[in-house]
Formats: C-alpha cells, structure tokens, sequence
C-alpha cells in the first residue's frame, strides 16, 4: 500500500500577522540620464588607410577612434509641422530612426552595391548592441561592412568640422531632377549618398548631379612591389584622406554653387586645394598621431612626415614612390626634399591639382611658421636655452606638449579655412579673393591676434607670388575687408532689402530664423531651429529667399520708375535691378543662413549670410561680345539676348548683423565688368569653355569627366 503524502501545513494568520514586516522598498525612479541619448558615437577607423597596419613603425598609430555626434530618433505630430508632398503619413505621431542600417542618417546615406562584382553587401548596423559595446567594427581591409563603417564615420566627422566653424547647419546643393516624375526642375536633398564600392577603377570623386561620392577599388601595379603587394587589392574607401577630401567637395558644392563654374585659373584649383586642406588639417584632431609623428620628427614638422602626406596607400598602389600628394615636400632621385616657395609657379602653373597644390604649400608654410613660434619657449626650456634638441629621442613630456601646440595651430587654421569661404564672392574666386576673406573673417572672431596667425598668412602668401589685385599694401588693415560705401546706390539698395525683414519680423518663418538656439549636441556645432528637423530647416530658409526675392524685385522696379535709381549709374553692387529686356536683370536669391559664431573672448557674432547672383550671356568671338556689351549698356533696351556661348556671372556676398540688419560687408564681382568678361572669355578659350561642372562630366555626349580629372591613370 502506497505511503500517503501528508498534506502542506498552512502557517496561521495570525503568527504571519504578529511577525514584524521590513517595509517594502520605494520604487527606484528611473535616472534621466538614462532617458537622454549620448551626446556622441565613437567609431574606430583607420588613421590613415590600411597600409599602416602591416608596418612595425606605424601599427600603433594605425587605428584611431573617432567620435561623432549621435543621431537621436525624432517623434513628432505631423499636424504641426511643414507637409512634404513626397511623404505620406496615416499617423498622427511619427518616429523617425535616427541612424538606420546603411549606415543611413540625417546628412548621409550608404549604399553598398558592387556592379563590377553584380552584389549587394547586406548594410552595417551601427546601433546593433555589441558594435555599441566595441565602438563598432574592428578596422579591416577584407569586411565591406568596416568599409561602409568607415565612410560614414570620416564623412561625418568632416562635416562636424565643418558646422563647428560656420555656426550653422551644412546642407547639400539642390538636386536637378523630381524623383517622382523625373522632371527637371530644383529639389531639396537631404542626404549625400556614399558608394564604397562604385567602381573597380583608380578613381574616387563626388558626382554633382547624383549628390553621390563614388570610391573604386584596384589592384596595385606591379611597380608597388618595393612598397606593397602587387596585385593586391586596394580601397580607396578605406583611406581616410579621399573621404574627407570628397566629402568637402560636397559641402562645398552646397555652400557655393557656382564655384563650379570657373572664370579663371583660380576657381578649378582652389576646389581642389580647399578639399586638400581640410583633409590634411583632421591628420592633427588625432593626438595619438600627432605625439607619434612628433617624437619620430623630433619635434621638426618642417621634415618628412605623414601628417603632410594625402593618400599615402593610393599613391603607392598607382605606381608611385610615395603619397599621392605631399604638403611638405617632393621626391627628387628617391630623397625626399623640403618644398620652397616659387613665386612663378602662381604665374605658370594651369593644371587644377598642381596650381591647387600651391595654395596648400603656402597655408602649411604658415603652419610651420606659427607652430615653429608657439613651440620655441617650450625648445628653450628644454635645451638650456641653446634651443638645440640633443640627440636621440626627446622627452614623453615635451613630445606632448609639443603634440597639444601643434594641434592647436592645425585647428585653428582649419576653422579659419572654413569660415573664410562665407567672407567670398558668389562668383569668380581667385586666391586673392580667398586671401581677404580668410584675414576679415578671422579678424571678426579673433580682434587681438596674438599669436600673429594673420601675418604668417600674409608672408607665406606673399612668399608663393600670391598677391589680391585690388589692395595696395600687404597689411592686415589693407586685407581687411572695408564696409560698402554709404552712397546713394548702396542706400536705395539696402532700402530694398529691409521691408522684407520687417514685414516679416512677426511671421513664423522670420521668427524662427532670429530665434532660433543651438542645441547642446555635445559638439561646437551652433545650429540653430532646435525644434525643427534639417530639411524643415531648409525648407523655412527657402521660403523666405522667395519672399526676398520678390520684396527686392518689386521695389526695384518701383525705385526705377520713381527715378530715385538711376539706372545708368547706380549699379548696387554690380547688381542690373531695373533697365534692359527681361532676361537681363533675372537674379537668384539663395544661401540666406543665420549664422551663430562665439568668438574666444565670449562674444557672440551674430550674422545674416546673403547670396545674390546674375548672369548674362558671354560670346568666344570678340565682334559678338562687343555687341552684347552695347546692347546690355542701353537703357530700356527691349531685344532679347542671344544664348551665347557661356555664362558670364555676378553677385554679391552680403554679411548682415543679425540684429540690426546693417551691412557690414558686401563682397562682389560686377556684371558690368568688361575687364573681368575679357579675362574670362580668354580663359574658356584656353580650356576648351568648359566649367568644371562640365570638365568634370562633360555634356550628354562626352560621358562623366570628373572621373577623368579623378583619376590617375595612364
């Protein structure tokens, strides 16, 4: 007979109740910290590109961590935001993903297809939990997934940079083409797209009319055998200095849109040089880099080093000895040989990389010339006074305090680089141009120049023959920038620009623009329209160029009719406002951006950019150009112009105080100007009349040649 379970005793009420209770623990209210996303994403790359790390010298320095603002989720009601008529939503909230697989944000969007190799590699996710642990992937040449990583990652940080000196938030130049009906006309873009793997050629450049970056990919040439492996495959998506110089022609191709289009030497070269100079300068925003080149230097950045050097893997896999382009120096019967200043290379030079190339040599001359001035106490200290280093390796501690010197040059010269390109004509850029903006610009920020940062500008400048042509003295007062004139013209036209201003001082748009804050992202970057996302940003900036350009156009014709503008004298800024056929007095308002700096001493600047341009037609023959230039001096001339053979430009930078709304620079390139047409037409004569638009990708029939200019080989 089975044993019978006894039955569970029940405890008694009452002993339960007589015991005495601990108190139940208070609920632990949720931290907001935890509630709040980061403030940034870290991402590990490759410093340089991957041949770094399969050098003993070099595999320390081979990785960096970069960090990046993150890119939090967005939810809001649709029923109180701008509508998008290509977005339809059932919903009355709506998230949005911050960062998608792609990796796809805010400004960019990676997209991985081969077609030389017909696939599609499956897209990284940056916020899968273990890469958040690791700070993503680990850095290698054979995982698309780390090729896709590091893209977004140097992309990204390029256009930090670039926010941080602005004050402002960068948007890409406006597309061609409606993508639901593929119509020509203009459409906002949000995001630049990114193909690592475009193409299977020794080519890397930015498409202008896909708003895409297309990187290749190559096996080295057999001469690499000395320096690398031939044969082996090679990235261009894996080297740091192509992304960053890429992604600042776009940047640049959204801030200045007719920078693309040349009017002499200066404007192919210089998008080349900028680009050059902003990938350069992010070597330096890496101290583990910066106190490894500085102890092998010796603290001399004058020597060969790889913080100079631009696509050190690139140039070796195309059959070079060295990188593709050297700040510092050239190779001369295999030695290496400190570059000196040339003056009639400016004079001689044409090719857009090489004369771009001068540019970058006379900026990094000054960067050695101020850092050589920040670092000689530091020397003096170091050597007993004698300023001589002994030999062997120098101190840790001086090698850091050397690195922190160093960077701090490197920095501040690139956020001067970057600023001075809102201090530039619309149109037409020379290197002088560029030479002013970057003195007025840094004058604005930084009143006291201590560290005489403007005049090693000014003396590497002049030592590489590059001189402004409208300036009588090589003095920062005479580089300087001056306020327009208070004359009649300059007063009816300003009279233009104010009633659109006040008219709209209560309205939405305007409100938003005076008012709006930077959010605290973690990073420098002032943006302003907290509470409104990138593309409403843009979409509010737009609609009131629209209503300035009607408010200008409206009164100026009014002021003509009055007589209170003559229009046979009073050219406001180079500006045709009122007289000719229809055709000849159309203008463009754009680039209306608030912008927000805060100088070192505090203060916060607070500007108005605005951009106004023009163009008239422009004729290779010099009897047909005669022609139109009578034509265009008539006043009340009803003929239309004949489409000519290219596009003669003009405009006006305007900088306003943003509070006020007084000039207080107006940088212009006159319409009127038959010297400036002359030079020009002689120019497009010279080069075959192609833009640099068209240099890059040609007309319908002649496919893409920027790929041609890109590329390097035979």
């Amino acid at each position: 007979m089975a044993k019978k379970t006894p039955r569970r005793t029940r405890p008694r009420r009452a002993a339960v109740a007589s015991q005495p209770t601990a108190a139940a623990p208070a609920a632990i209210p949720p931290r907001a910290a935890l509630s709040e996303p980061p403030a940034t994403r870290h991402l590990r790359v490759f410093a340089f590109d991957p041949s770094l790390s399969t050098e003993m010298a070099n595999y320390e320095v081979s990785e960096v961590l970069t960090r990046i603002p993150w890119e939090p989720d967005r939810t809001y009601d649709v029923n109180q935001r701008p509508r998008n008529p290509f977005v339809q939503h059932k919903e009355k909230l709506v998230t949005e993903e911050g960062l998608r697989p792609g990796p796809v944000g805010d400004y960019l969007e990676v997209i991985d297809v081969d077609p030389a190799s017909q696939c599609a590699y499956a897209p990284v996710n940056l916020n899968d939990p273990h890469l958040l642990a690791t700070n993503g992937l680990a850095p290698s040449e054979g995982d698309p997934q780390f090729h896709q990583q590091m893209v977004y990652a140097v992309a990204m940080n390029t256009i930090q940079h670039f926010e941080r000196a602005l004050g402002r938030q960068i948007f890409w130049s406006d597309g061609y083409v409606d993508p639901q009906n593929g119509k020509r006309k203009y459409h906002r873009v949000q995001r630049l797209r990114i193909y690592p793997h475009a193409l299977r050629e020794e080519n890397a450049y930015y498409d202008p009319t896909k708003k895409a970056l297309l990187f290749g990919y190559f096996p080295a040439r057999p001469q690499a055998a000395a320096d690398g492996m031939p044969g082996g495959m090679t990235f261009s998506c894996l080297s740091h200095d192509i992304i960053a110089h890429e992604t600042t022609h776009a940047i640049l191709d959204g801030m200045q849109r007719y920078f693309l289009s040349p009017g002499n030497r200066d404007v192919l070269a210089f998008h080349e040089a900028f680009a050059d100079l902003v990938a350069l300068f992010q070597h330096f925003t890496y101290p583990e880099i910066l106190r490894h080149q500085i102890a092998r230097a010796r603290g001399d950045l004058g020597t060969e080093n790889m913080l100079g050097q631009l696509a050190i893997e690139f140039g070796r896999a195309t059959g070079g000895r060295s990188a593709l382009r050297d700040a510092f120096g050239t190779l001369e019967n295999g030695s290496w040989r400190r570059r000196q200043p040339d003056p009639q290379a400016y004079v001689d030079e044409d090719e857009p990389h090489a004369r771009g190339g001068l540019l970058v040599a006379a900026m990094f001359d000054a960067f050695i010339a101020i850092y050589r001035s920040r670092t000689r106490d530091l020397l003096r200290i170091a050597t007993g006074g004698t300023g001589v280093l002994p030999l062997g390796n120098i101190h840790p501690d001086l090698v850091e305090r050397l690195a922190q010197e160093a960077s701090k040059t490197a920095r501040h010269l690139l956020l001067m680089c970057i600023r001075a390109i809102d201090y530039c004509p619309p149109v037409d850029v020379t290197y002088g141009d560029y030479m002013r903006a970057l003195i007025t610009a840094d004058v604005d920020l930084v009143p006291e120049d201590d560290r005489n940062y403007r005049v090693a500008i000014i003396e590497a400048f002049r030592a590489w023959g590059i001189y402004p042509e409208d300036v009588r003295t090589l003095s920062v007062e005479s580089l300087r920038l001056k306020p327009p004139p208070a004359d009649k013209s300059f007063q009816e036209f300003v009279a233009l620009l104010r009633p659109a201003f006040l008219y709209d001082e209560n309205s939405a748009i305007w409100r938003e623009i005076v008012n709006g804050r930077a959010p605290n992202e973690g990073h420098a970057a002032d943006r302003p329209f907290r509470k409104y996302t990138r593309m409403e940003v843009a979409g509010r900036v737009a609609d009131f160029s629209a209503r300035l350009h009607k408010q200008i156009k409206d009164s100026a014709f009014a002021l003509v009719n009055y007589g209170r503008l003559d229009v046979e004298r009073d050219r406001p800024f180079g500006l045709n406002l009122g007289y000719g056929h229809e055709d000849d007095y159309k203008f463009e308002v754009h680039q209306v951006r608030p912008v927000r700096r805060q100088a070192p001493d505090g203060r916060m600047i607070q500007d108005l950019l605005i951009q106004i341009t023009q163009r008239r037609p422009g004729y290779l023959d010099e009897n047909e150009q005669r022609k139109e230039n009578e034509r265009y001096r008539v006043v009340g001339q009803t003929i239309k112009p004949k489409r000519g053979d290219f596009s003669y430009r003009g405009g006006v930078t305007l900088i306003l105080d943003l509070e006020t709304f007084e000039v207080r620079y107006a940088i212009y390139k006159d319409m009127v100007d038959t010297k400036r047409l002359d030079a020009q037409r002689d120019y497009m004569i010279r080069s075959s009349g192609l833009s640099l638009r068209e240099l890059y990708f040609g007309a319908a029939d002649t496919g893409q040649r920027l790929a041609a200019m890109h590329s390097i080989a035979d």
